[in-house]
């Protein structure tokens, strides 16, 4: 075993180790296994937050942006996210205390009264979810594999990771991730703010300079084009993301572990500082642009800089960085998908299931869902890799029943979120399959309309068919109310 693999899997133990001592002292229930007993304060749900939100793209897929397109890859580094967080999270955390969800599905199941909604609002978790849990194991395969120099095969890196992540969650549950988040925030944010000043000083002199030399030699690098990834695909997609990326089941996991609305709002306000890393790691793509040129993989370009510039020690500590980028946010999705399926699925099914079943069937799903993500991240299948554009696309068409849910007076009921909901996963499944966008829709528009984000496109249509047939259907159920009281009054005078 070389030095650099050595201090890679060293730095993996501990973070498994705190992961199963973060349940020392915890009853470990189904509230405290899945949400943390909502017992976390404003710095770890910080560090939680985070860690779900800085993964293996932070590591790998901004920085390969950066070096396969330039520019565009700024939209990465996007703070619409917590605008949204700042005002939605807090009514969203309060109704959950208040009503004790543990899971994304109970939220809607509790708004709206239907079950059946809860059941969609749980397939549709589990089918983003699965994907994303997929490429982090995809993503951490390529870590491991680079930063030991190919001594490793990234398969059985991912076979490794897998049972390092089953460990710690089926123990410690959304403890053991708060506790890992924290360890892989400080080191994640360590290495890549080091990379992202180191490398354009040591091959070019600066940041001034490093940019200079990109123009002269690409200078489309620096600009957004005049189509495909232009300003109208960035601002579009930066709002599809922003909107979508909390709606997540793994996210609202997180959010239902923190003790008040206070700290949420803390985090949401002092996130976008922590959200500098992401500049980091475009910068780093920046630098690679010139001195490895010719990658047929993009994000092999932190590596590809990190093994020409860094002794192979230093390499093993990158690689435990981007690693724990991976088993972090799979650790959260785990918890979050596993409690869905038991919880919101498996006991609507068979109702007289107890909580301690429920919690049982929890953590057994756990390393089966790894063996599934695991077998897939293996074979790289094409079906996951289409289920993974679809992800955002998918979890928003979720956000226009929430949204009207948390009006004062919700002018829409289940039919009318179960119709939107509906109709919205069928277009993104028909326009993914067949790849259609905008621009195929509408070939002779102009730009602003052909890059129009079409997940966006589709949200919007679910937002009108949500209140069209939801207030349609309320008009006429209150109708029908009015006819038969119309005609029990009838029926009195008549007596």
């Amino acid at each position: 075993m070389n030095i650099s693999l050595a201090i890679t899997f060293g730095i993996m133990a501990l973070a498994c180790y705190l992961g199963i001592r973060a349940r020392k002292g915890k009853n470990m229930d189904m509230e405290q296994w899945a949400v943390g007993g909502r017992s976390f304060g404003p710095v770890i749900v910080f560090f939680l937050l985070a860690g779900e939100m800085f993964t293996t793209f932070t590591f790998l897929g901004a920085s390969g942006m950066a070096y396969g397109v330039g520019m565009p890859a700024v939209y990465a580094f996007n703070c619409f996210y917590f605008v949204i967080a700042y005002w939605l999270l807090p009514p969203i955390w309060r109704y959950a205390k208040k009503n004790n969800v543990l899971s994304q599905s109970d939220f809607y199941v509790k708004k709206y009264d239907s079950v059946g909604l809860g059941v969609v609002v749980a397939v549709i978790g589990v089918i983003a979810s699965v994907s994303y849990l997929v490429m982090q194991f995809v993503g951490l395969g390529i870590i491991v594999s680079s930063s030991s120099y190919g001594a490793i095969s990234s398969g059985l890196a991912v076979i490794i990771s897998g049972v390092v992540v089953t460990i710690y969650v089926t123990v410690s549950g959304m403890h053991g991730s708060a506790w890992t988040a924290i360890m892989k925030d400080i080191l994640l944010l360590a290495v890549m703010v080091f990379m992202g000043f180191y490398l354009p000083f040591h091959y070019y002199g600066g940041f001034e300079p490093m940019f200079k030399a990109i123009e002269n030699a690409h200078p489309e690098m620096l600009l957004f084009p005049t189509e495909g990834l232009s300003i109208t695909w960035f601002v579009t997609t930066s709002i599809m993301l922003a909107v979508s990326f909390y709606l997540f089941p793994h996210m609202q996991a997180g959010i239902f572990s923190s003790k008040s609305a206070k700290a949420i709002r803390w985090n949401a306000a002092s996130m976008p500082l922590y959200q500098l890393i992401i500049v980091f790691s475009i910068i780093i793509g920046f630098s690679a642009i010139l001195q490895v040129p010719g990658l047929d993989d993009a994000d092999m370009s932190l590596f590809k800089l990190a093994q020409s510039a860094f002794p192979p020690w230093f390499v093993g500590v990158i690689g435990a960085a981007g690693a724990l980028a991976a088993l972090v946010p799979s650790s959260i999705v785990l918890l979050s998908s596993a409690t869905l399926m038991s919880k919101n699925i498996y006991k609507v099914w068979k109702p007289k299931t107890t909580d301690k079943q429920v919690g049982q069937l929890s953590r057994a799903l756990v390393p089966l869902m790894v063996v599934f993500a695991v077998f897939f991240a293996l074979n790289e299948s094409k079906l996951i890799g289409l289920i993974y554009i679809m992800a955002y696309s998918i979890i928003i068409q979720l956000f226009p029943a929430l949204f009207f849910s948390l009006l004062k007076k919700n002018p829409v009921n289940k039919i009318g979120a179960l119709a939107g909901m509906i109709v919205g996963l069928i277009l993104v499944i028909c326009s993914t399959v067949t790849n259609t966008t905008m621009a195929s829709l509408f070939p002779n528009s102009p730009s602003i309309i052909r890059d129009f984000d079409m997940g966006l496109v589709i949200m919007i249509i679910n937002f009108v068919i949500t209140y069209v047939v939801g207030a349609a259907t309320n008009r006429a159920v209150k109708s029908e109310g009015e006819a038969v009281e119309n005609m029990d009054l009838h029926h009195r005078k008549a007596n």
